[in-house]
């Protein structure tokens, strides 16, 4: 992923010199345990920890890859070159390359995970910051882009807390169901390096031994992954979308910060763009974008080929490191936020009582209208508001079928804005507790 989008922590943990660190650690843990066994000398496992404080030369695994044609005997020999050939004998006993290669990226995978639950801990912070700020700053409802009822800005916050909650909890079973590794030889039989060599290699790492694996770790567990992440992304999305709906000149109920010095347009000097959520929109299909090949990858021929290789060389890095970019970069947006109550309430009286039409639709019914005379007297005052800008109470309280029905005590009871906001403690308990 290109500098603009990325942060440091995440890029690190997808660098060359992270992925050898990881390679060696692999390594040297597999030789005390094949020492543990009696299977190699002693004194050969405690040499290969000489290398534990050396910076491993990326340039020189390069040089060497060139004329192997492989990335893992390229380390391999850059090792022995470090530690001794004679020490170096017995490093990479019994084992295959897909061991190292697929437990690394499992590492990679779970370290990665920790810093997107990390940052999904602060966006979740945010969001429920703002719901409470807002939990009683009415705006208008929509359903399909039209003024439906009225809400609150807190319910809004609040439903997004909720969703971004509910994917903390898919990216933490994900984290744990990709935290496996495999240090099981040739087409998984163990026939050549004991299973203990990869129970003791895997609680070092912090990792859960793959109960079966072939050559490589079952890639369903990569899928479910990245499916995890994709869904992130979308709710990334879905918030970024309702934020740029708002920031609308003709809407204008919340707007992103405009920073000091900020300028919208190189040709229009007044403009104040959504540009933060228009950037999330775009990098959450970039998130997306890696779900469809991480399924293509589940189905492998027999024990091991390497189609999967070259799309988790990119997805693993691109995808983790853009969400992570994006989760840091939505949490930014939601606690500089700019709220406009005036306009909330602006935009929801624009159609002068409209949307209070489903409360009278309801008194009709209770006081013995049918329900289709009910909507056809509710609806033809309505359409007077919508084609002639009239007041919807105003035109009930003129409706001599409606005051047949309703008093006019009844009739101005159900323009009261409370009405709608009375339950909004009792979703806050069921979203916060």
């Amino acid at each position: 992923m290109i500098p603009r989008y990325s942060r440091p922590d995440m890029v690190a943990i997808w660098s060359p010199e992270t992925k050898f660190r990881i390679w060696y650690e692999i390594e040297a843990h597999a030789c005390d345990a094949q020492a543990e066994l009696g299977v190699i000398p002693k004194e050969n496992a405690e040499a290969v920890w000489k290398a534990k404080d050396v910076e491993f030369d990326v340039a020189r695994i390069d040089e060497i890859e060139a004329v192997t044609k492989h990335d893992v005997i390229a380390f391999l020999t850059h090792l022995a070159e470090i530690i001794g050939n004679d020490e170096a004998r017995f490093v990479h006993q019994g084992m295959t390359s897909s061991d190292v290669l697929d437990t690394t990226f499992n590492v990679q995978l779970v370290r990665a995970a920790d810093l997107l639950l990390a940052d999904m801990d602060k966006l979740l912070e945010a969001l429920k910051r703002r719901a409470l700020e807002h939990k009683d700053t009415v705006r208008i409802g929509r359903s399909h882009g039209i003024h439906a009822e009225p809400t609150t800005m807190g319910l809004t916050f609040a439903r997004f807390y909720a969703e971004m909650d509910r994917n903390r909890t898919r990216l933490a079973t994900a984290r744990d169901e990709i935290a496996t590794g495999a240090i099981s030889g040739a087409v998984g039989t163990f026939a050549n390096i004991d299973p203990a060599v990869e129970e003791h290699v895997c609680a070092k790492l912090g990792l859960k031994p793959e109960p079966i694996s072939t050559q490589v770790i079952p890639r369903d567990r990569h899928a479910a992954f990245f499916a995890a992440l994709g869904v992130v992304g979308s709710s990334i999305e879905n918030v970024a979308t309702e934020i740029r709906h708002m920031q609308r000149t003709e809407v204008l109920e919340a707007e992103e910060f405009f920073s000091a010095g900020q300028k919208g347009s190189s040709a229009m000097p007044h403009k104040r763009n959504p540009v933060l959520t228009e950037n999330l929109t775009g990098l959450a299909r970039l998130v997306r974008m890696a779900v469809v090949p991480a399924m293509e990858n589940v189905a492998l021929w027999h024990e091991r080929d390497i189609s999967h290789s070259s799309v988790e060389r990119n997805i693993g890095p691109d995808t983790t490191i853009t969400l992570d970019f994006a989760l840091a970069r939505l949490t930014q947006v939601i606690d500089k936020l700019v709220i406009y109550p005036d306009n909330m309430l602006a935009n929801m009286n624009k159609f002068k009582g409209l949307v209070m039409s489903q409360r009278v639709l309801l008194a009709l019914t209770q006081a013995g209208v049918s329900r289709e005379d009910s909507y056809r007297l509710v609806q033809r005052n309505a359409m007077k508001v919508w084609e002639k800008g009239a007041d919807f109470k105003t035109e009930l309280l003129g409706d001599d079928e409606v005051t047949a029905a309703l008093s006019i005590e009844e009739i101005e009871e159900k323009f009261d804005l409370g009405y709608h906001t009375k339950h909004v403690d009792t979703i806050f308990k069921r979203v916060f507790g």
